[in-house]
């Protein structure tokens, strides 16, 4: 997209950006659908992370329907080539095209679609589609949490109950050791499904290991942020996006009063 298609200001707004993101995400998740469990191009990127034409596809379409509606703000996707232009903008869109593509590719149901946009490296609307499991989570900044039309709100009280926390389980029982041989929640593969399950209390936590990305996260974020729950590094620190590094490192995701909780419990352990 030319520079100066980008510098154009943009006409929506607040409202017009949201039904925009609701559209857009529910039209790419549509997209992921239909390829989903076809023959597809696939290859590995980096050291070991898979991609394919499905999630190419998903994110051209979803750069298409953001970008040309809202051409002054940023643009942030896993599956396009990082342009520093997005750290001068006040807005920016961040996309996980397919979140979840191993399990997208094994033909299991849990990946999604997520895009935040992100003001002043916080975000402010948020959506995240599992089109298998007909999930559509959905926030606005000061406005709440929906799924499927409906509000939720994330699980109160600060006691864990080990089947319902995701994350991976030797971090989760050095936090707790009397989590030691339990059997925590199963295996979500999609990052920004495994925070959103906080949000309308089907999780108790969710854990993230080091080495995430602002697209794994941002909308997800937002989503839980807005069903009463939070969401920082395991050490209580915010977490801040659109920044010149993306890669973030533990994180946890709770209601407020459990996530106080486990913040506390990280502070009094020994140094590893």
């Amino acid at each position: 997209m030319a520079d100066a298609e980008i510098d154009k200001p943009s006409t929506t707004g607040p409202a017009a950006d949201a039904g925009l993101l609701k559209q857009a995400v529910r039209e790419a998740g549509e997209l992921a659908h239909a390829m989903f469990g076809t023959e597809l191009r696939k290859w590995t990127k980096g050291a070991s992370s898979p991609v394919s034409e499905a999630d190419m596809a998903v994110n051209d379409l979803l750069e298409r329907r953001l970008r040309s509606a809202t051409p002054a703000y940023g643009w942030l996707s896993e599956e396009s080539a990082d342009d520093a232009a997005r750290l001068g903008r006040s807005r920016t869109w961040i996309v996980d095209p397919i979140d979840g593509t191993r399990s997208y590719l094994g033909g299991r149901h849990d990946w999604c679609v997520s895009v935040a946009l992100v003001e002043d490296n916080a975000p402010v609307l948020a959506a995240v589609y599992a089109p298998v499991t007909g999930e559509f989570f959905f926030a606005a900044l000061g406005q709440g949490t929906t799924l499927n039309e409906q509000s939720v709100r994330a699980a109160e009280g600060t006691a864990w109950d080990f089947s319902r926390v995701a994350g991976p389980k030797p971090l989760i029982e050095r936090l707790a050791p009397d989590s030691t041989g339990l059997e925590l929640h199963p295996r979500i593969g999609s990052l920004a499904l495994r925070l959103c399950r906080v949000a309308h209390g089907a999780l108790d936590a969710a854990f993230a290991g080091g080495q995430s990305r602002d697209w794994d996260l941002a909308a997800a974020h937002l989503i839980v942020q807005e069903a009463g729950g939070k969401m920082t590094a395991l050490s209580g620190e915010t977490i801040l996006y659109n920044r010149p590094e993306v890669v973030h490192g533990v994180l946890v995701a709770a209601g407020r009063d459990r996530h106080a909780e486990i913040v506390a419990q990280y502070r009094r352990l020994p140094p590893a």
